[in-house]
């Protein structure tokens, strides 16, 4: 099969027409719209390069002595359609003051929504205080606003009382309001509390409403969250039966919970039979499944088939396809796949190069990943925990300990902290050139940089314990003084630790968290990307809830999250 991939590689990742850039044709009504249209697209492009909406609108309002409020709503509207409520929230906190602007009660309720998508509880709070003393009816949308400003703020029984009272009391909860707190309490780990309300909803004599798409893609991604992947099935029947509609997002969803790459291709054809097209969302996670049980042919051949279905990949798909490849060390392949990204006008991101890297490691080819980790400096990538850890791991795998170490005080010099990942691999390392003592250091080191040793690095130096003293050391270190479980662990451990050898792509999970700390958008499509598998992020077990808005496609990159890729 190999041979047979450096022949596809040839030709591998065509060019296709929809991919190249057109220019697009804009018809106006006349001239004077043609100069509104651009002159308020210059405006949202200055909003956008200056990341503050009221410095641009008063500059303009000073230049021109007056903006139409036309003008203002439009660009309201528009923020809205692209989530930006913190630009939302900027602009009508600046027209509350404003004696030209009648701020009425959409302002309000729009304003509230906007605190309400940033968890912004306590500006949220003061609204709906204004909203009462100006003397506006109670409202299921601001009440359902601060609502989900307490569950976005972390204030899950805040957000608890609110529906329990509009519950008792009112203003009746609407769909949205369900769907919400449905959301809110599966971020917060309360399922218990969300079975029971969609229980309720399933209960066509007491329920209020009947349980909608967008609840049931919630409840199948709280039973994958929470294990029970039978309940989510089950969850996928009850849909039929109650003749919701399926989507696509709801056949990616079961997707995502499957390890094997057969039942993932089961579940796609069962999609398709269906009469759904898949999406981006859909191939990205039949790619993964090929690419991480090694079927790189497989994986391939489906990243064709959604270039020939006209679906546009993402940067990410591309990401995942160079793992398909990088993983087995397929060099020449990964290549054109990040050559491709460019192309087709996808900046590679440092994921990209990473999982690059990790091809020239996996191959191996340590002068080529070298190479490679020089040309991700100078074109002005900063290496993360995740990249040395790449490089550590291949020095660790050739038995190069001079090189591994270099690579450690390299990557210590310029500031990145290790994490437990690196610890055990260079553990690994020394114990397996027969220095016990070192690996013992190592182990300890790991306490040191406060990183409790999981149950990985504990087998580990077990099994590389041969003597008697050695593993009575490792056995006080590791903190077991049963010397009979010891016996039964060592072998257990050894087992482990050849099967790592082959598959250590999935167990080493820990390496990027200090790298997308600062990524978790608000339903945005910015999450992170996957890099080698060896290094997925666990930060991803705990994925941003994707499925209140329908648009899988728009949603690609959390839906990846959810699917632990």
């Amino acid at each position: 099969m190999r041979g047979i991939l450096e022949v596809v590689c040839m030709g591998m990742l065509a060019p296709r027409k929809f991919l190249q850039k057109r220019k697009k044709v804009e018809v106006f009504k006349d001239a004077a719209d043609e100069a509104d249209q651009k002159n308020w697209r210059r405006l949202m492009n200055e909003i956008e390069e200056k990341g503050s909406a009221v410095t641009v609108l008063k500059s303009e309002k000073l230049k021109n002595k007056t903006i139409p409020k036309d003008v203002v709503l439009g660009t309201l509207v528009r923020f809205k359609q692209l989530r930006k409520w913190n630009l939302v929230g900027e602009i009508l906190e600046w027209l509350q003051t404003q004696d030209w602007w009648d701020f009425c009660e959409m302002d309000f309720l729009m304003l509230i929504t906007a605190y309400g998508k940033q968890g912004k509880f306590n500006r949220a709070e003061k609204v709906l205080s204004l909203l009462n003393e100006k003397g506006y009816a109670p409202s299921v949308i601001s009440h359902t606003a601060l609502m989900e400003a307490y569950g976005k703020g972390g204030r899950y029984n805040n957000a608890e009382a609110i529906f329990r009272r509009m519950q008792s009391s009112g203003p009746e909860p609407s769909a949205v309001t369900y769907q919400i707190i449905l959301k809110i309490f599966v971020e917060g780990c309360k399922f218990k509390e969300a079975e029971e309300i969609f229980e309720t909803l399933l209960d066509e004599e007491k329920s209020p409403l009947k349980p909608d798409q967008k609840m049931f893609h919630m409840m199948i991604y709280m039973f994958k969250k929470a294990g029970g992947y039978e309940k989510a099935r089950k969850m996928f029947a009850v849909m039929t039966e109650r003749g919701i509609r399926q989507s696509t997002v709801t056949y990616n969803s079961l997707m995502s919970f499957e390890n094997n790459y057969k039942e993932v291709s089961k579940m796609y054809n069962q999609m398709q039979r269906a009469g759904l097209r898949p999406d981006v969302v859909s191939y990205a996670l039949l790619i993964s499944a090929y690419g991480k049980a090694r079927r790189e042919e497989e994986a391939l051949a489906v990243f064709e088939e959604m270039l020939d279905a006209g679906v546009r990949p993402t940067r990410k798909a591309y990401n995942i396809l160079l793992d398909a490849f990088a993983v087995s060390g397929m060099v020449d392949q990964a290549r054109t796949v990040f050559k491709s990204m460019r192309r087709d006008r996808y900046e590679p991101d440092i994921y990209s190069y990473t999982t690059m890297l990790s091809a020239y490691v996996n191959a191996p080819d340590m002068e080529g990943a070298e190479k490679f980790f020089t040309r991700l400096k100078v074109d002005g990538f900063k290496p993360n925990v995740v990249t040395y850890g790449t490089l550590i791991k291949g020095y660790a795998k050739t038995n190069d300990i001079e090189k591994m170490m270099e690579k450690y005080e390299e990557m210590q010099a310029c500031g990145v902290k290790p994490n437990q990942t690196i610890l055990t691999t260079i553990m690994d390392a020394y114990g397996k050139n027969r220095d016990f003592g070192s690996a013992v250091v190592w182990y300890k080191e790991m306490e040191s940089c406060r990183l409790p040793p999981d149950q990985k690095a504990k087998n580990i130096l077990l099994s590389l314990a041969k003597t008697a003293e050695e593993q009575q050391l490792a056995n006080q270190v590791v903190g077991y003084l049963d010397n009979s479980s010891i016996e039964n662990l060592l072998s257990i451990s050894v087992n482990d630790n050849d099967e790592d050898e082959d598959n250590d792509e999935d167990n080493e999970d820990d390496e990027d968290d200090d790298e997308d700390d600062d990524e978790n958008y608000d339903e945005e499509v910015d999450g992170p990307s996957p890099v080698a598998s060896s290094y997925d992020d666990k930060q991803e077990q705990e994925p941003e809830l994707i499925y209140l808005n329908g648009d899988a496609e728009k949603n690609l990159e959390d839906l990846l999250t959810v699917a632990e890729l």
